[in-house]
């Protein structure tokens, strides 16, 4: 039975049983119902197919586990399924893409709730040092470099534990054991990015974990991240990330109301 007044926030968790949950037509209907008395409903994971099945998504961004978001968009073709984000709020409408996805969600609904400098409090807690905005991507950069053919997964590796070296041609290729122009040809085809691309994404995202959770001053981050300069980490960081370094740790910064790591 429904409660006299409504939820203030209702969560449908995902996992393997959903799919059987959004084809039980009185759980549907029970969502569906119960949904309509709460300030706003949210979705982790592949619970976005039982809220999907109840019809609160429909016209609605949204947004689950990766693995899952062609499947989705398929079964309910007026939604908005959006691949990329770790969570969206869409009006009252929230969800998020994976299980450690959720804990973002809910840490961008205590913010709302109560302030930031709670939100950060909770993260400290549950000892989440960064709470990254909803629209920060599911994948990693390495991640989405990734593929079928893994051949690139050990160089991606081995530059991200050295990137203060110089990452030229000649050095990826001799650590690939490729000639250059076979490393260059296949590098391209493999990964849909030049390596000079790459390298650059693979080292914003560095500098984008020390700004976040660290203190470290922004030139001893762009050195440690092989930029070189400051200039360098502020050029590239605002193309990936459409923000200045100082911007984003303005931002998202947790140490900025913690204990600093010193230089």
């Amino acid at each position: 039975p429904l409660p006299e007044q409504g939820s203030d926030t209702l969560i449908i968790a995902g996992g393997w049983g959903v799919y059987a949950a959004a084809e039980d037509e009185s759980l549907v209907a029970w969502v569906r119902e119960h949904a309509t008395g709460c300030r706003r409903v949210s979705s982790v994971c592949t619970g976005a197919f039982l809220l999907a099945a109840s019809g609160w998504l429909d016209g609605r961004r949204v947004v689950t586990h990766w693995t899952r978001c062609e499947q989705l968009a398929q079964q309910h073709p007026l939604l908005r399924v959006e691949p990329n984000p770790i969570f969206i709020n869409d009006g009252p409408v929230w969800t998020s893409a994976g299980v450690t996805a959720g804990i973002d969600l809910s840490l961008a609904m205590v913010e709302e709730d109560l302030g930031r400098t709670m939100a950060l409090e909770v993260a400290r807690q549950l000892v989440v040092f960064l709470k990254r905005p909803g629209g920060q991507s599911q994948f990693s950069v390495t991640l989405s470099l990734q593929k079928e053919d893994s051949r690139f997964d050990e160089l991606h590796a081995w530059i991200s534990e050295n990137l203060t070296m110089d990452l030229g041609i000649p050095t990826l290729a001799l650590q690939a054991g490729m000639s250059e122009r076979s490393f260059v040809r296949h590098y391209r085809a493999d990964t849909g990015q030049t390596p000079a691309r790459a390298i650059e994404l693979i080292r914003v995202e560095t500098a984008r974990r020390l700004l976040s959770d660290t203190g470290l001053p922004i030139k001893r981050v762009a050195v440690q991240c092989g930029f070189g300069s400051e200039e360098t980490l502020r050029r590239s960081f605002l193309r990936a990330m459409g923000v200045t370094p100082q911007a984003y740790r303005e931002r998202f910064s947790v140490s900025a109301e913690a204990d600093p790591v010193l230089p």
